[in-house]
C-alpha cells in the first residue's frame, strides 16, 4: 500500500480537501485504485452532534457514518463508497484506547500518548486503508489521507507524531508528503510572499515530517524566482513545487494539477511511474469546459435555517450544479433565511422581509432541504404554500418534505393546528410523529441513518419516471421524525400522493402532488448519492422541470445512469464575507462565486 498525506499550513480553508481529492483523481486518472483518509482532530467522535454553523454539513455514508463534509468531497471526485472508519477522529482514537485498558489489554502498563495512542492511529491507518471502496474485492493502491487543522495546532499533535512515526516504518517509496500552504500576494508591494511558507514548512520538519512535494495557494501562478526561493529555502526540488492559483471552476482543479506534472512528482516518490499511465481526463475535461460556456440562467431559491453558512448546505448545492450542468444551464442560488418569510419579521424588519419574499418570487424553483428545531418553520411553510399555489417547482428534502405535508394538512385537509410533535409536542393533529426507534435522550447516532430502502408505489409517477421505472431504490437518510402512517389515507383522499414507502408500508419516503408541474419530497437525503456524471434524480426533476425540460427528461426514462470512469467531482466551500450569500472572491480556489443576488458555478 502507498500512501499520500496532505497538510495544510499558515491559515485554514486553503482548500486540503479539494487538494486531496483532486490528487486521488488524478491518481485515478493514471490507472490506479485510490481510497481516502479524513482525520480530523476535533475530540468528537463523529460530526454528528455539531452545529452546520460551527462545522458545515454532516455527510452521511451508507454505513450510517456520520462524517466531515470532506469524505463528501472524496466520494464525489472519486466515485467511491467510503465508511465510517475513513473518518477519524481525536475522540475515536482515545475511545478506542480506553476501552482496550478496561478490558485489560495492556496488561497493566501506563497508558500513554506514547505509543498507545500513536499506534492506534496508525493501526487504524492500515486497517482502514485495505477496505475496498471502489466495489472491488482487493484493496486499492493509494490512500490518500488528510489531516484537517493547520500545522502547529495542538489538538494536531498526537497524529503529527504518529504519522511521522508511520512514514518511516512504511519506508521510503510508500511514503509521500504534500504540504498545502499560502504564498499570500501583499496589496502594497505586489509580490509574491514566500516567508509564511517557509515558516510552515520549517515548523513541519521540526516536527519530524518533511515535505515531498508543495503545493502553493495563491491568487496567480507562482513566479519561477519564488519557486526557486521556496525550493531553496524549504528544501524541495522546484519542478516538485505545484501553483494552486485561483480558477474559474473548481473543476479545473485536477487539470492544473496535471498541467504542472503533479501526478509524476507524486509518482516518482512512490516508485509507480512504471505501473502507471499518463492520467485520461478526456470526458472531465469536456464538462469542466461545458460549465464555464453555460449562460443561460437557472435561479433557485434555497430556503433554510443557516444561510449564513453555505458549507451547510454542501451537498445541496453540488447535487443543484450536477444538475445544472446536465439541464445545460447556469445555476444561480438565491438564499432566502426561512425566519425572515414570517409574519413576525415583517413587523420587526420590513426591510428583509421584502427582500427575502422578492428571491422567492423571482426564483425558477424552490428548495427546502433537511435541518432541526423550529426556527424559521413556519416560513418554510410559506414557502411550501407559495410553491403548491403558484405552480413554482418545488423539492423538500427530509424536514422540507415534512413541511409539505404540514402545509398541505392546513391549507387543503383544513386542519389549521397541524404539526410536526418537533415543533408542538401536544398539537392535537400531528401529522409527523417521532419514530418509534429514536432516542430522546441521547443525541449522536440514534437517528435512522444510512442506506435504506424505498419502494415506488405508483407506476406512472415523475420520482418512479425519474428514477427510471425502478421498482425501488436506495438512498441515505438522517432523520428522527417521519409521516404519521395513521394520516397517510387521510392526505391521499384530499389528493396528496405518498409514492415511495419503506419495506414496511408505514414510513412515507416520497410525497408528491400528481397535478402540480413538480412538487416532491423526499424522507431521505438524495444530494448526498449525487455526481456530476450521474445527477440526482430528483434534482435533476427539480431543474428540468424550472428549465421546461421535464416532458422531456421523462420520455428519455429519467436520470442518466451513467458515472465517469475517471471519477466525479465535489469541493468543499469556505464562506467570505455576510450576509445571506455565499461571497467569495472572484476566481477562488473553492469554485462558487456571487453574482448579484445568487450564487453561480
Amino acid at each position: 500500500m502507498k500512501y499520500v498525506l496532505v497538510t495544510g499550513g499558515v491559515v485554514s480553508g486553503l482548500g486540503k480537501g479539494v487538494t486531496a481529492s483532486s490528487i486521488g483523481l488524478i491518481l485515478k486518472s493514471c490507472g490506479l485504485r485510490v481510497t481516502s483518509i479524513k482525520i480530523d482532530p476535533y475530540l468528537n467522535t463523529d460530526a454528528g452532534t455539531m452545529s452546520p454553523f460551527e462545522h458545515g454539513e454532516v455527510f452521511v455514508l451508507d454505513d450510517g457514518g456520520e462524517v466531515d463534509l470532506d469524505l463528501g468531497n472524496y466520494e464525489r471526485f472519486l466515485d467511491i463508497k467510503l465508511t465510517r472508519d475513513n473518518n477519524i477522529t481525536t475522540g475515536k482514537i482515545y475511545q478506542s484506547v480506553l476501552d482496550k485498558e478496561r478490558r485489560g489489554d495492556y496488561l497493566g502498563k501506563t497508558v500513554q500518548v506514547v505509543p498507545h495512542i500513536t499506534d492506534a492511529i496508525q493501526e487504524w491507518i492500515e486497517r482502514v486503508a485495505v477496505i475496498p471502496v471502489d466495489g472491488e474485492d482487493s484493496p486499492a493502491d493509494v490512500c490518500v489521507i488528510e489531516l484537517g487543522g493547520t500545522i502547529g495546532d495542538i489538538e494536531s499533535m498526537p497524529f503529527i507524531e504518529a504519522l511521522g512515526q508511520f512514514s518511516y516504518r512504511v519506508g521510503a517509496g510508500n511514503f509521500c508528503l504534500i504540504h498545502v500552504s499560502l504564498v499570500p500576494v501583499l496589496n502594497v508591494v505586489g509580490e509574491q510572499k514566500t516567508k509564511p511558507t517557509q515558516h510552515s514548512v520549517r515548523g513541519l520538519r521540526s516536527l519530524g515530517l518533511t515535505p515531498n512535494i508543495l503545493a502553493c495557494r495563491s491568487t496567480t501562478g507562482l513566479d519561477d524566482n519564488v519557486k526557486e526561493k521556496l525550493s531553496r529555502f524549504c528544501h524541495v526540488p522546484v519542478d516538485s513545487i505545484i501553483s494552486l492559483y485561483d480558477t474559474s471552476n473548481i473543476w479545473r482543479v485536477p487539470l492544473i494539477l496535471r498541467d504542472q506534472k503533479a501526478h509524476e512528482a507524486i509518482l516518482k516518490v512512490l516508485n509507480l511511474k512504471g505501473v502507471s499511465r499518463e492520467p485520461v481526463f478526456g470526458e472531465w475535461t469536456s464538462r469542466t469546459e461545458l460549465c464555464d460556456r453555460l449562460h443561460e440562467p437557472v435561479r433557485v431559491a434555497m430556503v433554510g435555517k443557516y444561510t449564513g453558512l453555505s458549507d451547510s448546505y454542501l451537498s445541496v448545492l453540488k447535487a443543484l450544479l450536477h444538475s445544472s450542468v446536465a439541464c445545460r444551464r447556469k445555476l444561480f442560488v438565491d438564499w432566502v433565511p426561512a425566519s425572515d418569510l414570517e409574519n413576525e419579521t415583517a413587523k420587526e424588519n420590513p426591510e428583509n422581509y421584502r427582500n427575502s419574499w422578492n428571491l422567492l418570487k423571482g426564483a425558477d424553483a424552490i428548495v427546502v432541504p433537511g435541518g432541526f428545531g423550529d426556527r424559521g418553520v413556519e416560513g418554510k411553510i410559506l414557502a411550501a404554500k407559495y410553491a403548491r399555489e403558484n405552480r413554482i417547482p418545488y423539492l423538500g428534502i427530509c424536514l422540507g418534505m415534512q413541511i409539505a405535508v404540514i402545509e398541505y394538512a392546513r391549507s387543503i385537509l383544513g386542519l389549521q393546528d397541524a404539526n410536526s410533535t418537533e415543533f408542538d409536542p401536544n398539537t392535537p393533529n400531528p401529522c409527523v410523529i417521532f419514530m418509534p426507534e429514536g432516542s430522546k435522550t441521547h443525541m449522536g447516532g440514534t437517528m435512522r441513518l444510512g442506506s435504506r430502502r424505498t419502494y415506488f408505489q405508483v407506476k406512472d409517477s415523475k420520482s418512479t419516471k425519474l428514477f427510471g421505472n425502478r421498482s425501488f431504490v436506495d438512498e441515505r437518510h438522517r432523520h428522527r421524525y417521519e409521516v404519521n402512517p395513521d394520516m397517510v389515507q387521510q392526505f391521499e383522499d384530499a389528493g396528496l400522493s405518498f409514492t415511495g414507502k419503506d419495506e414496511t408500508g408505514r414510513r412515507m419516503e416520497i410525497v408528491e402532488l400528481p397535478n402540480h408541474p413538480y412538487f416532491i419530497g423526499v424522507q431521505f437525503h438524495p444530494e448526498f448519492k449525487s455526481r456530476p456524471g450521474k445527477p440526482s434524480a430528483v434534482f435533476l426533476g427539480l431543474i428540468a422541470a424550472a428549465c421546461g425540460q421535464l416532458d422531456s427528461l421523462l420520455k428519455k426514462g429519467g436520470a442518466p445512469t451513467h458515472v465517469l470512469s475517471n471519477g466525479t467531482s465535489g469541493e468543499k466551500l469556505h464562506r467570505n464575507g455576510n450576509g445571506n450569500g455565499t461571497t467569495l472572491a472572484n476566481g477562488s480556489l473553492d469554485g462558487i462565486y456571487r453574482n448579484g443576488n445568487g450564487v453561480h458555478v
